[in-house]
């Protein structure tokens, strides 16, 4: 039953609206860096002001990955992603009333939060429904995050060169709930309990063969994730604000920091 189940035709269909779900709400961890050079100058402050927004951000989708990774196995991909979609559009549209960049910043929080859903919890629903593609699957989920920060600045460029980040921001709301829902809804369909059995015994013996417990994997991985952060903080964030500064736009910038992410991190592994 597995085989008919897994690595499906439906799997790969499944897995090409997962990547196109992510590559659009994912962009709730981009925005900011991006128009991060005018949100500077329009509410002044230094550097590490402006950096503030981006900083709850990250905040949010740390936190995000596991709280809307316990709901979705709770209540499933699809209502995950719907009330996420919702949660993340009404962060953009909060973010356009700002005033400060503490208000800025709690609207970042909330958009980091939401949007996470397109990260660990696709990445973790993709992985039931492989098991000989396993790990291509999620790397190509993983993907969306870098597909997200390679595409919208070249989209939105102009968006912003005209109309201003608050229309980037309005742009990016009513597409994420208009792209991301009813793909989700295509999503509802589950992979039976006697698939998540095998698949859950397999697991449990590769965890033992590994010679750590579930808890001490995860700690190290978390550690793995922290510092591959903290040094990513600078080429991505504040690369994108010194290449606006010089005149070569935001869609340069983000090509140059996808491409560092890559070379850092050539298989989509969960940063």
């Amino acid at each position: 039953m597995g085989i008919l189940v897994t690595d499906s035709r439906y799997s790969w269909s499944r897995l090409a609206i997962t990547l196109l779900v992510g590559t659009v709400i994912n962009a709730g961890m981009w925005a900011i860096i991006v128009i991060m050079p005018v949100v500077e100058s329009e509410f002044g402050g230094s550097r590490t002001m402006a950096s503030l927004p981006y900083t709850l951000t990250t905040i949010g989708f740390a936190t995000g990955n596991y709280v809307i990774g316990r709901a979705v196995d709770r209540f499933g991909i699809t209502l995950s992603l719907i009330v996420a979609a919702i949660v993340t559009a009404l962060g953009y549209g909060l973010a356009t009333l700002s005033t400060s960049l503490i208000m800025l910043s709690v609207a970042q929080l909330i958009v980091g939060f939401a949007s996470a859903v397109g990260f660990g919890p696709l990445i973790a629903d993709i992985s039931h429904w492989f098991v000989r593609r396993r790990g291509i699957a999620v790397a190509i989920t993983a993907s969306g995050n870098y597909l997200s920060g390679a595409i919208w600045p070249l989209l939105l460029a102009g968006v912003l060169q005209d109309s201003g980040w608050r229309m980037v921001y309005l742009v990016l709301a009513v597409t994420t709930l208009v792209v991301v829902i009813p793909l989700a809804l295509t999503l509802q369909r589950r992979v039976p309990e006697k698939v998540q059995i095998t698949a859950q015994q397999a697991s449990t013996l590769n965890v033992r063969s590994s010679g750590l417990s579930p808890r001490a994997l995860q700690y190290l991985l978390g550690i793995a994730g922290i510092g591959c952060c903290v040094a990513m903080s600078m080429p991505q964030v504040h690369i994108v604000a010194l290449c606006v500064g010089l005149g070569f736009g935001p869609a340069v910038a983000i090509a140059d920091v996808v491409g560092r992410r890559r070379v850092t991190n050539p298989i989509g592994v969960a940063r």
